[in-house]
């Protein structure tokens, strides 16, 4: 009998740990998802994914360390190891949509014109240069970026997240940031600033 309840007791700690530790960050997990998959479905499978593990790894999390940076790290793993899956994969088309496309009205038979519909999704709903930059770094670079100057985690936490040395998360920034300043300059010029 104290079996059972002892069972039910790690239950319940287990679920209340995951809603103070974790759920407060579920916001910061999809801003985060979506920088790096640029896509709002995409970005919403991976926090779900995300939490999934942290649910069903809960034990192994240390109460009173950083669990922004446990999710985060959870995250990234997730999205790299995706991302591996998917490059290894040959390309897929979706037959029965093209059909329906040409067959639909809204197609022009005189115009054959190749869209990413990916890179266009992004343009119509972010449409900001900076955004645009971000999205159009490197996956390595672009996570140190978000990790850094959105998320605010320190060299430590990022190293810890990444799994790197904190040597290399200072190269990685220090990179990253002069590929967007190169990338932004051409805008800055058009807002009217000037480079000293």
């Amino acid at each position: 009998m104290s079996e059972e309840l002892n069972i039910e007791y790690l239950e319940k700690d287990k679920h209340r740990v995951f809603n103070e530790e974790f759920m407060p960050y579920i916001d910061a997990m999809y801003n985060f998802a979506f920088r790096l998959t640029t896509d709002e479905d995409d970005a919403k499978d991976l926090v779900q994914d995300t939490y999934m593990k942290a649910f069903r790894f809960i034990n192994s999390f240390q109460k009173g360390t950083n669990g922004k940076a446990w999710l985060f790290r959870i995250l990234k793993n997730s999205f790299i190891n995706d991302f591996r899956k998917k490059s290894k994969e040959p390309n897929k088309v979706d037959y029965q949509e093209i059909e329906g496309f040409y067959n639909s009205e809204d197609a022009d038979v005189d115009v054959v014109a190749t869209h990413d519909l990916r890179t266009e999704s992004v343009r119509d709903l972010i449409g900001d240069e900076v955004a645009n930059a971000l999205n159009a770094l490197a996956v390595d670079f672009r996570i140190v970026i978000i990790l850094c100057d959105i998320e605010g985690f320190t060299y430590e936490e990022m190293a810890k997240i990444l799994d790197i040395p904190i040597g290399t998360v200072r190269s990685r920034l220090h990179r990253a940031r002069i590929l967007l300043k190169d990338t932004l300059k051409v805008y800055a010029k058009t807002m009217g600033y000037t480079q000293k």
